[in-house]
């Protein structure tokens, strides 16, 4: 019998404890977590939950019974302040808890505007936790203005969210546009349009220079030149990973917490999965931010603590609801050379090659494509960019080839 500690009380603290407990009966499991709420989905808070169609309790992974009925301790509201990776032992303010195996699943934390800028300013929120959701909630008041700060997935899931509740919405994003980092503008076209049909004020190559206001946001001066007023502001231009505690501890970290193929990180008996890891891939380190390498990556670790020595294999998946829009991602599109497009304006898919290999693909109101290339992907199977491209093709016969 050994004592195992999980810091984080996210996605993946939830499935290691599980999986973990469903191969150990014995040992005991304790989840600290510094919210004070029981492990939650995060996706959800940017769509259902923040425009009031999903019920707070519907949030949770699974009722607290749940864990006292495996034996799983959750310790809320506890933040670990150190790791003596050599003693064995974690901080949690006045107590010193010992651990056999430490898991760390410690997510990631929302980048935040810098105090110079205003950063600091009351009314301006970020969208990461429960709590900041709780918080902005109020400020969803119909004709209130909003400046969403970032064109990614999280700034534009909160742009959708404000619109369709009547706000008056801007969206700024730096680069030259929307989706630059994640999406080929095949995908970042029909989104933005979705936007701009529903009023949102889209501002492409447009940075935030600062925001005005005494103690509370009034107002935003933007790089070119323009002033808005606001009444709040959204934050959403990107996140990092949760390493502080790790690089306190002597932990190696490169873009995440490092860990290998096995989810071992450079400290022994000390494990990580989820946000917070960087793990190998095709030569380098890959660090992934979904729900899916959550669990998936949480259920190997924790086969792994018990002795299992079962390799880590990643199959990326993500998914982004805005407006009437759903849009499912499968696989990675990173070094993509040309991409197909498949369908008409109301389902319409992008397949993303590098020189003829099939690397992913982007839904939208397409869930037949988003299977097709998903399994595609997860049998590791490719398909010709003109067998795509011909409208004629069954993907589905793809499946049986």
């Amino acid at each position: 019998m050994s004592d195992t500690l999980i810091i984080g009380a996210g996605q993946a603290a939830s499935s290691l404890a599980q999986k973990l407990r469903a191969l150990d009966a014995e040992s005991s499991i304790t989840i600290l977590g510094d919210e004070p709420v029981p492990p939650y989905e995060r996706p959800p808070l940017s769509k259902g939950y923040l425009l009031g169609e999903q019920a707070r309790e519907r949030l949770f992974l699974r009722p607290e019974e749940i864990y006292a009925e495996k034996k799983i301790s959750l310790k809320l509201g506890s933040r670990v302040s150190a790791i003596d990776s050599v003693g064995k032992k974690v901080s949690v303010g006045d107590e010193r808890l010992s651990f056999d195996r430490l898991a760390l699943t410690t997510g990631s934390v929302p980048i935040r505007l810098p105090a110079s800028i205003g950063g600091d300013l009351a009314g301006v929120f970020t969208v990461r936790t429960l709590a900041d959701i709780d918080a902005m909630s109020s400020q969803f008041a119909d004709g209130a203005r909003v400046l969403v700060v970032g064109g990614g997935y999280i700034g534009l899931e909160a742009a959708a969210v404000a619109a369709k509740l009547g706000l008056k919405v801007t969206l700024v994003e730096m680069a030259d546009r929307i989706l630059g980092r994640v999406a080929a503008p095949e995908t970042a076209d029909v989104i933005r349009a979705a936007h701009l049909k529903h009023g949102v004020d889209l501002r492409e190559g447009v940075g935030l220079e600062r925001l005005t206001g005494d103690e509370r946001v009034r107002g935003a001066r933007l790089t070119d030149g323009s002033e808005l007023a606001v009444d709040f502001v959204i934050v959403g231009i990107g996140i990092r990973p949760a390493t502080a505690l790790a690089e306190d501890a002597g932990i190696f970290c490169e873009n995440g917490v490092a860990v290998d193929e096995f989810g071992r990180t450079s400290a022994p008996d000390i494990w990580a999965a989820g946000d917070c890891t960087s793990f190998p891939w095709k030569g380098g380190r890959l660090r992934l931010e979904s729900v899916q390498n959550a669990i998936d990556q949480a259920e190997v670790v924790a086969a792994n603590m018990t002795g299992a020595g079962i390799p880590y294999h990643p199959y990326p998946w993500f998914w982004s609801d805005q407006y009437d829009l759903k849009l499912q991602i499968a696989g990675l599109n990173t070094g993509y050379t040309n991409v197909v497009r498949r369908g008409d304006d109301d389902s319409v898919s992008h397949w993303y090659f590098r020189d003829g290999s099939f690397l992913a693909v982007d839904a939208i109101n397409a869930p037949r494509d988003y299977m097709v290339g998903k399994r595609l992907l997860e049998a590791g199977k490719s398909v010709s960019p003109d067998v795509i491209a011909d409208p004629a093709t069954e993907l589905k016969s793809l499946l049986r080839a």
